[in-house]
């Protein structure tokens, strides 16, 4: 919509800065934030939409989860032995540069460990096998028989899973807040980026209501929008729904975060003993793509079954908010980092695929250091959009 004359004498002063980030969750402010400690001496603006965290970064469960997915044996099926290995340790990288940089009480984190568990008997022998695989690697993992699994967690029908003892869990919007703050960059809030302009001499002027910030290098960390802004990136990203609620208090039973049924339900007790449950997406494929946050009464039936089902005791609880959000799924189910058309200098993250807080800090330090000039690490090729062109 163009601005009218009065509009557009009430817009604030364009901002000049070295940098600017658009988007602001998990890699947007953790891009900001690894930023300005590789580049004290450079201005950085932080734009969102909304506020920071309203998009998927502040509606998820918040577990820290180990790997590319909760069944190691899965990631090495997928992604081949060596580079399932790589994606390991990235993420358990990521988990301890959030231990080691920021303060862990400003987000409710919490070394509780975490558990995937069986919805099947294949999925158990699976579960199984990972837990042996990630041993392999040093990491603290242990299978849990069927029995001893429902009765340490409260429920009911699993079949067995892996506990990995290096998992964790925290309040995920208050993470980005913290980060955010941490990074020293002037945030704007409500600063919904309509169009990138090029400039002479290689800056670029991002378009918004409020006012334009003109930046020499962009990072766009929008995520599932990605292709609202680029339509020719939806290659890379789609975007997908997921549906959530969360219960009254309960007594405190359960310690770890659970995932279970091949990731597709997820469940967590928070520290004032409100259950958190997610998922339930398979069934409802064709329903749940777009950017609506409003839940759904199917699906969201369908949570209340899962509960009553496998946690009996907390599926009586009355339910205190339902809500929805929007992930960005990749074609491989990993995050990518990429150029941004036409716009030396500047880069793209996207295609986090629910596994947001698992990969989100410690690849906005990669995607930061490409916004620095800096040539690419060993690491970076696990994201590189090359890939795609070599699986065509």
């Amino acid at each position: 919509m163009a601005l009218s004359f009065w509009q557009r004498r009430a817009r604030a002063p364009t901002l000049e800065c070295d940098a600017a980030v658009v988007g602001g969750g998990i890699v947007g402010a953790s891009t900001a934030f690894w930023l300005r400690r590789q580049r004290p001496g450079w201005s950085v603006a932080l734009l969102d939409a909304g506020l920071l965290g309203a998009g998927a970064s502040g509606r998820n469960a918040g577990f820290l989860l180990q790997g590319a997915s909760g069944c190691y044996r899965d990631d090495c099926e997928a992604y081949g032995a060596e580079r399932a290995k790589r994606l390991l340790h990235f993420t358990r990288a990521n988990r301890d540069l959030i231990f080691a940089e920021l303060d862990g009480a400003a987000f409710d984190l919490r070394p509780t460990g975490s558990l995937t568990v069986a919805g099947s008997e294949a999925e158990d022998d699976k579960l199984r096998r990972s837990a042996a695989r990630l041993r392999n690697e040093n990491v603290a993992a242990e299978y849990l028989a069927p029995e001893a699994l429902n009765d340490r967690i409260g429920g009911r029908g699993f079949f067995g899973g892996c506990f990995v003892a290096d998992g964790a869990v925290l309040d995920p919007r208050a993470l980005v807040q913290h980060v955010a703050d941490r990074s020293g960059a002037t945030v704007l809030a409500h600063h919904a980026v309509k169009r990138l302009a090029a400039q002479p001499g290689g800056a670029t002027v991002l378009e918004t209501p409020v006012r334009d910030v003109r930046a020499e290098r962009v990072a766009l960390t929008v995520n599932a929008y990605l292709p609202t802004l680029y339509p020719d990136l939806k290659r890379f990203v789609r975007p997908v729904r997921a549906q959530m609620l969360a219960t009254a208090p309960l007594p405190h039973w359960l310690d770890e975060p659970v995932y279970s049924h091949e990731g597709f339900y997820y469940l967590r007790q928070t520290a004032g003993g409100r259950v958190l449950l997610g998922g339930a997406r398979h069934l409802h494929e064709r329903a749940e793509v777009g950017y609506s946050t409003a839940p759904t009464a199917a699906l969201q039936a369908d949570l209340d079954a899962y509960l009553a089902e496998h946690f009996p005791h907390a599926g009586d609880a009355p339910v205190t908010e339902r809500w929805a959000g929007t992930m960005g799924f990749s074609p491989d189910g990993l995050p990518s980092i990429g150029a941004v058309p036409e716009r030396p200098g500047s880069y793209w993250a996207a295609g986090l695929t629910g596994h947001g807080m698992a990969y989100g800090f410690h690849l906005g330090r990669l995607l930061a250091a490409r916004l620095a000039g800096d040539a690419p690490s060993a690491e970076h090729d696990l994201f590189s959009t090359d890939r795609f062109d070599d699986a065509s």
